[in-house]
């Protein structure tokens, strides 16, 4: 199989794209807005587009792209058929050789760099395909973007374990939530949790407090920190409701969706993203108050949640 994966790697997914837009202010705001970011370069005369928007501007929306290569349909299709019907993004890699302003016309060309001998993963086994998309602004390099995704059977349900639950599973059947990632930049974030507490990183030098955590400060590059405990007030900045598919670690209880999840502003100006409980996830509003509590998940994890009320 992987002979036959592998005559694809070099050949064009994409040719001749064009943006469906040029660069432009409003979409440079509105990504600034979704994000929190305040930097004065993408603001005002002379202003530039966020570098990490790159893929942005390449993007098809809901009418897509007519430029997609039929090598990048005949490799699907091939992974397809051989029984790797599910899919993963895993990450994603990004280059930037010039700054995109407002008025530039993006152009961009796409290859399939790479897919992998097949993996075993926890998801699965599978192969890894690596798109590498080259984009140019009024016909100069301007960034590259890299996308890997994994294409995968998934891994075989254990005998006797309930419907959906992956091997493995523990509890009667069903499986822990996903762990958090816990690095060195965040485990203090973490261990406040499992002390019910909701700690915030504050700057040690300008005192700005900033979520999640980091090794510095985007105000002053202080490396220096300490942190302050939020009070539990907040409210629901913005929200999405999540239907499906359900997802085998959270069984057939209450939370197995649909859900809401929402970015929370915190009383104390920093925002963060977690689930609204103790509404209807239809009855979720944005400004809607919410107050903190801890969910016992399971015996190894608590989890921040956000308690909101109709009223």
């Amino acid at each position: 199989m992987y002979e036959r994966l592998r005559v694809y790697e070099g050949r064009a997914a994409a040719t001749a794209g064009v943006g469906k837009d040029l660069v432009n202010e409003p979409m440079i705001r509105h990504w600034c807005e979704a994000v929190g970011d305040t930097n004065p370069a993408y603001a005002g005369p002379g202003a530039i587009a966020p570098p990490t928007m790159l893929q942005a501007w390449t993007m098809g929306g809901l009418s897509g792209h007519s430029d997609r290569s039929g090598a990048y349909d005949e490799l699907f299709a091939l992974l397809d058929g051989a029984g790797y019907t599910s899919v993963v993004a895993t990450d994603c890699e990004q280059e930037y050789l010039r700054p995109l302003r407002p008025g530039d016309r993006i152009t961009f060309d796409a290859v399939i760099e790479s897919v992998s001998e097949r993996k075993t993963t926890r998801l699965g086994t599978g192969y890894f395909v690596t798109t590498r998309m080259d984009v140019r602004a009024a016909g100069e390099p301007a960034g590259t973007h890299r996308f890997r995704i994994l294409k995968y059977t998934p891994a075989a349900v254990r005998r006797g374990a309930s419907p959906g639950g992956p091997e493995g599973v523990k509890g009667g059947g069903r499986s822990l939530r996903p762990r958090p990632v816990i690095n060195r930049d965040n485990a203090g974030f973490w261990q406040g949790v499992a002390e019910h507490k909701l700690l915030i990183q504050r700057c040690g030098e300008c005192e700005t407090l900033r979520f999640p955590w980091l090794p510095g400060c985007n105000e002053c590059g202080c490396r220096e920190w300490d942190t302050v405990e939020a009070s539990g007030e907040g409210t629901v900045f913005s929200y999405v409701v999540m239907h499906h598919p359900p997802f085998p670690a959270f069984g057939a209880s209450d939370d197995a969706g649909p859900y809401a999840v929402a970015l929370i502003e915190l009383a104390e100006g920093v925002r963060m993203v977690s689930n609204v409980v103790g509404v209807p996830y239809d009855k979720v509003r944005t400004g809607m108050p919410v107050r903190l509590e801890f969910l016992h998940a399971d015996p190894e994890l608590e989890l921040p949640v956000f308690r909101g009320s109709e009223g």
